[in-house]
């Protein structure tokens, strides 16, 4: 693998141990994808919530937040995931002052490297959108596809320490979708029938994803002929990478470089692969179950807009939510300071639903807050969430938000308004 001077200088820890911690990150994961060099990022977006970090991942940080100034800070923009504690609702939910207290540990370490705490896997809708070739390092799966597939960027999925790497170097192994080779389109989809909402988008890309054979797949959609709204691509992107280990996607005559099938394809395009209706119902059918039992409403993974939560507040202004169920919606801290001016957070949580800021459900140790409010039975609009929390002792159901909303208000899961 071929380093700069600068680089080996830093591997040699000529500008500390942070840096040279990074370094021998970054040539220890380019050698494994036998990368010939690096490439420079323009920004970072780093996943590591304290459920995943542990307490040994937090000392990690602290240990690197206590090195002097110019060693430790970023190079590049370099922004975070969602957190595993909103401060001002986790004991409502049952979380416990161990978790918060991790939670401010890391954050503080955060800080002081630089890093900016947005707290957001939407962070493409709402800090600043990557363009067209600008080479990124994103570890969320939901933001890497979506940077990758509707802005065109350059990204892998990159994990938590790797991620921390770029951001304190400003660059990352040049392997994998940063190559104009593994952009190519491998798989062609055809679909016959337009998803009808945000939950039937999830379910086509869960569809998609569970067709992929490995990271290296690039799925190809036809059959779409109007754009697509940056809600619906969220929702289809996020469950794709989530069935699938997917990072990029193209749609023809929508997404920035499959202005046809021949740009996409070398060579003969392969058969296509039908998806309609039936597929999509059959989908969401798998996770519906016998009895109408319902114990929580989840809208999150990822989380919400300001135009999903401007619709939440509509479906729920002037309702009341059954006191057998709790409803929970996420966004980012940007998006929910916008609601409460817009008075969308009164509407909402005047229904007796709470509105989390920073978080997303399944990285706020969703296994722990289950067992403390007796919950199993979640139900979600996003197809991402429905297919993680199995894992974690959840029957999850997957429906569209003005179902997952009634039945909220029933107390009991109620079938799709007509």
């Amino acid at each position: 693998m071929k380093l700069t001077p600068h680089e080996t200088a830093m591997l040699d820890g000529a500008e500390g141990p942070a840096r040279k911690f990074a370094m021998e990150q970054i040539v220890k994961v380019g050698r494994f994808f036998d990368a010939a060099d690096t490439v420079p990022v323009s920004q970072v977006h780093i996943m590591a919530d304290p459920e995943a970090l542990g307490p040994s991942g937090v000392d990690f940080l602290e240990h690197l937040a206590q090195l002097p100034e110019k060693e430790r800070r970023v190079r590049v923009p370099t922004v975070t995931d969602p957190r595993g504690v909103d401060f001002a609702a986790y004991k409502r939910l049952g979380q416990t002052d161990a978790m918060a207290d991790l939670e401010r540990r890391a954050t503080a370490a955060f800080e002081a490297m630089g890093v900016m705490m947005t707290n957001t896997c939407i962070n493409y809708q709402s800090i600043i959108p990557p363009v067209l070739g600008e080479h990124l390092a994103f570890g969320d799966t939901g933001s890497s596809i979506y940077a990758n597939s509707v802005q065109g960027a350059r990204t892998n999925f990159e994990g938590g320490p790797s991620a921390l790497a770029a951001a304190l170097t400003g660059r990352t192994p040049r392997y994998g979708y940063h190559l104009e080779q593994r952009r190519r389109g491998t798989t062609l989809f055809e679909v016959k029938d337009r998803p009808r909402d945000l939950a039937e988008w999830g379910a086509l890309g869960g569809l998609i994803g569970r067709q992929m054979g490995s990271y290296w797949e690039v799925p190809v959609i036809s059959g779409l002929e109007r754009p697509i709204t940056s809600d619906e691509m969220k929702q289809f992107g996020a469950a794709l990478a989530s069935f699938g280990s997917t990072p990029l996607f193209h749609m023809i005559g929508i997404t920035p470089e499959a202005p046809d099938l021949k740009a996409v394809f070398d060579g003969p395009v392969p058969a296509a692969r039908k998806l309609g209706r039936r597929d999509i119902a059959d989908l969401m059918a798998s996770y519906r179950p016998k009895d109408d039992k319902l114990d929580v409403v989840v809208f999150a993974a990822p989380q919400l807009s300001l135009f999903e939560m401007k619709t939440l507040a509509g479906l729920l202004d002037g309702r009341t939510i059954n006191p057998k169920v709790a409803l929970l919606a996420a966004t980012s801290p940007d998006i929910k300071s916008a609601a409460d001016r817009m008075g969308l957070t009164a509407k909402i949580e005047g229904s007796g639903a709470t509105v989390l800021s920073g978080v997303c459900f399944y990285q706020m140790y969703a296994r722990e807050i289950g067992q403390a409010n007796g919950w199993t039975r979640l139900m979600s609009n996003s197809a991402k969430l429905v297919n993680i929390l199995g894992g974690y002792g959840y029957e999850p159901i997957l429906e569209s938000m003005e179902a997952c909303v009634a039945s909220a208000v029933a107390g009991h899961i109620v079938g799709r308004p007509a």
